[in-house]
């Protein structure tokens, strides 16, 4: 090994070490976001410099949300990263989904509102196309199914009553929670948003299927349909 090529790598050993420090005795607050990123590429990568290429998925990605909501092929496309570190990235946001999901099936959905919202976001928010999924629910408004009913385009994904009603027919769903996300970041809710809803609710009724709401996720956040008096 040349003598720059070791004392390269003697000063990346201890800015990793540096970072670990800081991770250990203040938690992940105290580091940047790029740090949490890198110190995670490190773990894949260990004899490289993964500081630039941290900071590379994130501006790429536009944030650490984007980039955990990016598919697989899509940070593969990052110069840099192999099949590795692109693992290490998703399994981060796999167990982040995990838990998020976890806290949602423990308790009804209606008791635990906000890690609904947690876990929603955290899966939707900074998507690239729309994504649209039925929560079913039973008679004790505990989750049975979440139903992943399709993407779309950048812009439109389609809701169709009959088959949301189909679905929730076959699960033996008691009441749904309709939720899609706006790649645009607006979570504001269209005139199809909202005539879409409107139908499955009258075609609900007529089945004893309660709709309890529609919530569009956004990176700016989020819209419950009922909550601003749309349903």
């Amino acid at each position: 090994m040349a003598e720059g090529d070791a004392k390269s790598t003697q000063d990346g050993a201890g800015h990793r070490a540096r970072l670990r420090q800081k991770l250990c005795e203040a938690g992940g607050e105290a580091l940047h976001d790029h740090e949490l990123i890198e110190y995670l590429l490190a773990l894949a990568i260990p004899r490289r410099d993964t500081k630039p290429l941290a900071k590379e998925l994130l501006r790429t990605f536009g944030g650490i949300g984007g980039l955990m909501s990016a598919d697989w092929q899509a940070i593969a496309r990052v110069p840099g990263m192999g099949d590795t570190s692109v693992a290490a990235i998703k399994i981060v946001q796999a167990t982040t989904l995990r838990m998020l999901r976890n806290a949602v099936e423990a308790r009804p959905v209606l008791a635990s509102w906000q890690a609904l919202l947690d876990y929603l976001r955290a899966d939707m928010a900074f998507l690239g196309v729309e994504r649209v999924r039925v929560l079913h629910l039973n008679s004790r408004n505990m989750l049975i199914r979440d139903d992943h009913m399709g993407d779309g385009s950048i812009d439109q994904a389609a809701i169709y009553v009959r088959e949301v009603i189909k679905r929730a027919i076959d699960f033996g769903s008691a009441a749904l929670i309709l939720v899609h996300n706006h790649p645009s970041g607006s979570p504001e809710p269209s005139r199809q948003d909202i005539e879409v809803t409107r139908q499955i609710i009258d075609a609900g009724k007529r089945l004893g299927i309660a709709v309890h709401d529609h919530i569009i996720i956004g990176a700016q956040g989020h819209v419950s349909l009922r909550a601003k008096g749309l349903l």
